[in-house]
This record gives C-alpha cells, structure tokens and sequence, in this order.
C-alpha cells in the first residue's frame, strides 16, 4: 500500500503544467492539459486529437479518466494503434471506455464494484484493477477532473447483451425464448442489466416438453425470462455479497455463495455494452404467488388469514411491496387463548399493529436476518432477533425459512409476536392469568412491557389459575414475560390504578 501511495505522489509531482507566463499548479490545468505536460501519454494525447475528443476532455466536466500510458498502448498487437487512428468510430468507442462522467478519487472507485463509462458500457472495478488492467497511479487532479494511471488499454464490450449470447453458441434456447417472447428490444436497450444465462444444457434439464409448451404461453415465459434479469449491474463481487435481489418481474431471488435460488453460478463477469452476463445450470422458476396466495397455499395460516380478512390488510399484503412477513401458525394463534383471540379481533387499531408488528418493509432473507440485532418492523417498531438457541424472533421460534413469494418472503414463527407499548405514564397493569403465551403491557388490553426509561418502575399484579394473586415489579429497560389478560376494575396497591382500556 505504501508502495502505491508513493507511485501517485510522484506521478502526481511530474503532472505540473508548464504555459507561457510560468508554471502553473496541476489542478489549474484541464485534463488534456495535464496529460501533455506529463511527457508519457504522448499516444494517448494523439489518439484524443485523431478522434476529435480533445475539446470534449478540455471541457467543464468533471470527468475521471483511466489514462493508458505509452507502454501501455505499445503493448497492443503490432499495427493495432496505426489502425484505429484509421477506424474513427472504433477509436472513439475505446477512448470513451476509458472515461467515467463525474470526478471519482481511489477511495471512491476502490469502493466500487463496477463504473458505467462514458460509452455506456459498464467496466469492473477489483482493488486496484479495472477491466484487469492495473492502476498504477491516482488522483492526479485537473481543474475539470481526475486521472489515475492504468498500465494497460482497455477494450469495451462488442455486443449488447442479446447479441453476446448469440455470439457465445451455447444459448440457442435462451436466445429463441427471448424472440418468442418479444424481449429482444428489452434486453438490447441501454441497461444496465445483469442476466443470469441458462445453458441450452439447462433448458434441456426442464420436464419433457415444458420448453414447447412454454412457447404457446407468452406471458408465463416473459414471466419466466425476466425472473432472470436484475435491473442494474450486479458483478459477481456483489453476487457474493448479497443475500436477495429483486429480479425485473418484481419477484425475488436468493443468492447463496455461488448460487441463485437452486441454480449453480458456473461462469460470471461477461461484460456486454449493456450489462453482464452470468451463466447458470438450471432455469430458475419464479414463485407463484405473492404473500397472502403463498400462505394460504402452503395451509397451516387459517387464522392469519382471517386477521389480515379482519384487519382489512389483505390487499395490503398482496401489493407490490416487498415485504418480509414472520409468519405465526394456525397453532401459534391457537396458543393465545380463545378470549385474546376475541377481544384482539374486536379491535380492529389493536388487531392491525399487531399484524403490521409481524412485516418488516423489504425483503430480508433468513441469511440477513440471522445478522441483525433488531429488525425495523413496519409499525417502526424492532424485533429482537435471537440465535443462541436456534433463531427466535422475540419469542417466537423460525421453524420455516426463506419462503419465497412474488411480493416477498415468508419465515414462519411458533408463537405470535406481540408489540411493544408505551410504558411512562403506566402505573399499574392487571391481568389473569390464562396460560396463554401473552406479554401484559401497561397501557392497551394486552402487549409487551418494555422501554421503560432509566430508573422508572411499573407494577404488574396478576391472578394466577386458582385465583391466587401475585406480583411482578419492573425497572427500567425490564421486560415481563407473563401470561394473562388485561381486567378493570381490580384493586391495586395504594397509589396506582389499574389502565382504562
């Protein structure tokens, strides 16, 4: 690294502009400028003036230019420079592949994946490489942009990306299915967009006959094709870093080291002028339904459903989205006792945050979930996330992960999630006990008490099955786990009352 720094301090030392009236400092001259004065671009000042780009590079910009060094347009095949000084288009096309619009200083581009370049065409970013070709030095600074030194020229992309897949051989049946479908303007238009390629071998693998049948049926297969399309470059490095993405059908994919859903990643990063191209094993199938459709489907969500009829939150759960719901069984609600049940769907406020307690905005696959601390829930709440003892959701156990729907994506839980209130005012909360799993919160019929500030106490007396009572005192930041419903009407300590409801 040190080594690094020291090569962009000298270079940047030797990029001192000298104009009639004495010298001037680097950033007081525009990019062409600084690369003349340099002594070592001459190739690449005459390849700007051949295709008339130096007016452009003089301009106000703010451009970064990735400046090939004599050596580096030497090191092309012999006759290759003479030739495109001959080939104006072409020199052009390379030329503006070595330009990105905006200033980008190392940090910024090290912390990229990839660069959309002047030409349109995306270039890959990895350390200290782009396109593999090495940045040997940076952030020499012009008064329109930036230049960092690469040691090699880079080539742009041929073909768009239907164009590459016809040109590799081995997509024949992607190719006739992008035809058939009429997506070939989509999928040729300025991008970017990332495909996931499968092989003829891959459509191949389908059951026999689906392929043929898939033809007579246009908007299953447009539905298909573009379950394979991110919107955007999505290199490889970010592939790996990645748990979702969401696909150009509006449905998500799940990303598992080399993998996308059940498919194998097998070549990646083949760059288009319009995107990249990685290949897959198999056709990746999207799901059929969104939330509520995929729950109803799978069985086991009778009751859910009935509170989201209730909630009026069907249509809700059912729209774009997308949205990641823990999803508590027909068991789980069955658990809370028939009168919870009862007085929750006779409240339609309490009912609907405590539903929207259980759906996170976006989709957070079981491989970010496991990550996080707190999930943001879409109430604005948190939801302690818990792996010490297999994955919990507060209280809840994840029993099911990483069901995938067209709106997002369902984690189905063992108990349902009650939210959090509000506890400064509380003085005093009642309950009895119905062996139900419930959390007695101070200020609604039921929910969970935490929050408290620093140092405030909030007393919980309950009664127990046999009519015995008992006591619970909390103190600030304390959570109570208890079992109960909420009653008026019974007597508190001295000097507290029990919360109106």
């Amino acid at each position: 690294m040190k080594r690094f720094v020291s090569l962009s301090m000298l270079i940047a030392l030797a990029f001192v502009a000298v104009v009639p009236g004495g010298a001037i400092a680097q950033e007081e001259a525009n990019i062409v400028e600084t690369a003349v004065a340099a002594g070592n671009f001459t190739m690449l000042a005459a390849a700007l003036e051949a295709a008339g780009l130096v007016d452009a590079l003089q301009g106000e910009g703010p451009f970064t230019v990735f400046a090939p060094t004599d050596d580096a347009f030497n090191a092309l095949p012999e006759g290759t420079f003479e030739a495109l000084q001959g080939d104006i288009p072409a020199l052009t096309d390379i030329l503006t592949y070595h330009v990105v619009p905006g200033a980008l200083p190392a940090a910024e581009v090290v912390s990229r994946s990839w660069l959309p370049m002047l030409n349109g065409a995306p270039a890959l970013i990895d350390g200290a490489t782009i396109n593999g070709a090495n940045i040997v030095a940076t952030d020499i600074f012009a008064s329109n942009g930036v230049i960092h030194v690469i040691d090699a020229v880079i080539l742009p992309p041929e073909g768009n990306i239907v164009e590459t897949a016809v040109n590799a051989g081995s997509f024949t049946s992607l190719v006739a299915a992008v035809e058939i479908a009429g997506l070939v303007d989509a999928l040729s238009g300025p991008g970017p967009l990332t495909v996931f390629a499968p092989t003829d071998d891959a459509f191949n693998a389908l059951p026999e006959g689906t392929f043929e049948a898939l033809q007579g049926d246009i908007p299953t297969l447009t539905d298909i094709l573009t379950y394979h399309v991110v919107p955007g470059a999505l290199p490889a490095a970010d592939v790996l870093n990645a748990a979702s993405a969401r696909m150009l059908n509006g449905a998500p994919v799940l990303f598992d080291g080399a993998m996308i859903n059940d498919a194998n990643i097998v070549t990646t990063d083949i760059l288009t002028r319009n995107g990249i191209i990685h290949v897959i094993d198999a056709v990746i199938l999207p799901p059929d339904g969104d939330i509520v459709d995929t729950a109803l489907a799978v069985g086991g969500f009778t009751a859910l459903a009935g509170a989201l009829t209730q909630a009026d939150l069907v249509d809700t759960l059912k729209g774009e989205g997308p949205f990641t719901v823990f999803a508590p069984t027909d068991e789980a609600f069955t658990a809370l006792g028939e009168e919870t049940i009862a007085a929750a769907l006779a409240d339609p406020t309490l009912l609907t945050s405590i539903l929207l307690y259980h759906v996170a905005p976006g989709i957070l696959p079981a491989a970010e979930v496991v990550a996080m601390d707190a999930i943001p829930t879409a109430m604005g709440e948190q939801l302690t996330v818990s792996t010490e003892d297999g994955v919990k959701i507060e209280n809840a156990n994840v029993v099911t992960a990483d069901i995938l729907t067209r709106n997002g994506i369902i984690h189905v839980i063992d108990a349902v999630l009650l939210p959090q209130t509000p506890a400064e005012d509380a003085r005093c909360a009642a309950i009895v006990n119905t062996g139900a799993n419930l959390r007695a919160g101070p200020s609604t019929e039921f929910g969970r008490i935490g929050g408290l500030p620093e140092g405030a106490e909030v007393q919980v007396i309950g009664q127990n099955a046999d009519g015995s009572w008992y006591e619970l005192l909390l103190t600030g930041g304390g959570r109570g786990w208890i079992a109960g419903f909420l009653l008026d009407n019974l007597t508190c300590p001295e000097g507290f009352e029990p919360p109106a409801r």
